[in-house]
């Protein structure tokens, strides 16, 4: 019993220690994470590089190498090759009727017959270790027999934590996946803060003239730029300003003096309920509209889907918000006119006018979407085999029919995230879209920078559920996680 208990904790430990060893290799053939790779285990690595050097002295490529490259020589293959080029660049000048010095001519004839000689070299020598059956020690292959080792493992696990942990993430398709969707979007996020900071900085209006009022001094002036650090220089501004984003800490705006994040955490959480209370709507009324309008295609429900569909397009919802206060608040008295956090009717009409655009943007892509699926050869399968109406709607056509869908979603969401402030200034609701119009007039570089930028990582948030979605609904990306 206890050999058998020895004999499967080996088993376990070789398995563990060829799954690392596989990834690692693995991840060298991609360039993307092959640097990331070496400096995060940049001492591990180092290790095995100075083991790997000693052991490719022993490496019979290197054996069969020098005697290749000897055997070349003795053949007087070099003198063939510079004479061969030699005669191929006298003929080229010839023919070009180019005036070149003897000297360059041999310069240049020796360097391509020197290029050509170490390609030969190389191609014979893989074709000897191929026919011998023999391999090239590579680096992986060293780091392979290096971690083979119990001691060598347990030893590098401190100084290269990192570097396993990426392994380990990389050896999951999934997990890998989420990853690089939350790299790519800081990255966006990154450049949004650039971006926005480097508008406000280059503005032609002025902070302090602007809230300090036109009997302000200079004296003054420089007191308030001295105060928010508006004297500085534009890198240190967009420093400090980063690393107010990332720790959460803006400080104080310039008008009202207000903790700008706690302002923003909360003013946010309304607008952000407002939206996702207005998307549920939206996709619970459009799909099924969608696809009732591509089954019934050319009838008057179609006809009458798509013509409303239409309508909600066209109206802005600026003029539909007045329209809904004119006549549900003023004059039927069903609904409070502006927003009251402790009245949840008062939330009906922004949710309304918010979703109406999105409604109708997605009621069109699932109906078009529906009618591009059910034409295809599988549906056509899927009916042949017998399968109800209903099994090859939602089993096929809606299943395949929502990539494009969801990209909708995610696309008008980040539109109704960032364009809320029209809904909001209508209806009178103190969220984050307004909170950011009323200062960019200053402009409140710390309140907009924080507002624009926290927006952005909700939409990129989003959208990286976005695509974790597209791996549920679509196989084939499923499949390309697991190939790359």
């Amino acid at each position: 019993m206890e050999v058998s208990r020895v004999t499967k904790e080996r088993t376990r430990e070789s398995h563990f220690t060829h799954y690392i060893s596989n990834t690692y290799a693995k991840m060298l053939r991609n360039p993307s994470y092959k640097y990331f790779l070496l400096i995060l285990g940049a001492p591990v690595n180092l290790t095995v590089l100075l083991f790997h050097l000693s052991c490719r002295k022993n490496d019979v490529y290197h054996t069969l190498l020098e005697e290749t490259h000897h055997e070349l020589l003795e053949s007087g293959y070099m003198e063939q090759l510079i004479e061969e080029t030699r005669d191929q660049l006298l003929s080229k000048q010839q023919f070009f009727k180019q005036n070149i010095s003897t000297e360059q001519t041999e310069r240049e004839a020796h360097k391509i017959a020197k290029a050509r000689f170490q390609e030969e070299l190389t191609e014979s020598t893989n074709r000897k270790l191929l026919l011998n059956g023999q391999q090239r020690l590579s680096y992986a292959e060293t780091f392979a027999s290096c971690i083979q080792n119990r001691a060598f493992l347990l030893l590098s696990f401190i100084p290269g934590i990192l570097m396993y942990l990426l392994i380990f993430l990389y050896s999951s398709p999934y997990v890998k996946y989420v990853f690089e969707r939350l790299l790519m979007s800081l990255l966006v996020i990154m450049g949004v803060s650039v971006l926005v900071f480097t508008i406000l900085h280059l503005s032609p209006m002025n902070p302090a003239a602007n809230i300090l009022g036109e009997t302000a001094t200079e004296d003054q002036i420089a007191n308030f730029n001295r105060i928010y650090g508006l004297d500085q220089s534009y890198l240190s501004q967009l420093w400090n300003n980063i690393k107010g984003i990332a720790t959460f800490d803006l400080g104080k705006s310039f008008a009202g003096n207000e903790q700008v994040t706690a302002t923003i955490a909360r003013k946010f959480p309304i607008t952000f309920t407002l939206t996702m209370i207005s998307l549920l709507m939206s996709m619970i009324i459009a799909i099924p509209v969608g696809i009732i309008s591509a089954m019934k295609r050319n009838s008057f429900w179609d006809y009458t889907f798509m013509f409303i569909a239409l309508i909600g397009l066209s109206i802005p919802s600026f003029w539909q918000g007045l329209i809904f206060i004119l006549n549900f608040s003023i004059k039927l008295h069903w609904l409070p006119a502006t927003y009251n956090p402790q009245n949840w009717l008062s939330i009906i009409m922004p949710t309304i006018v918010l979703g109406t655009g999105l409604t109708a943007s997605v009621a069109r892509m699932t109906r078009s979407s529906t009618l591009e699926v059910i034409n295809e050869d599988y549906i056509i399968t899927a009916k042949a085999k017998g399968l109800s109406k209903r099994q090859v709607l939602w089993r096929h056509a809606v299943r395949n029919a929502m990539i494009p869908i969801i990209t909708v979603i995610g696309l008008q969401f980040g539109g109704m995230l960032g364009g809320s402030a029209v809904t909001e200034k209508v209806f009178n609701i103190s969220g984050i879209g307004s909170y950011i119009v009323d200062k960019q007039f200053i402009p409140d570089i710390p309140s907009i920078m924080g507002g624009v930028v926290y927006t952005a990582i909700t939409i990129s948030l989003i959208n990286v559920i976005i695509d974790i979605l597209y791996a549920f609904f679509d196989p084939r990306i499923r499949t390309r996680m697991k190939q790359y």
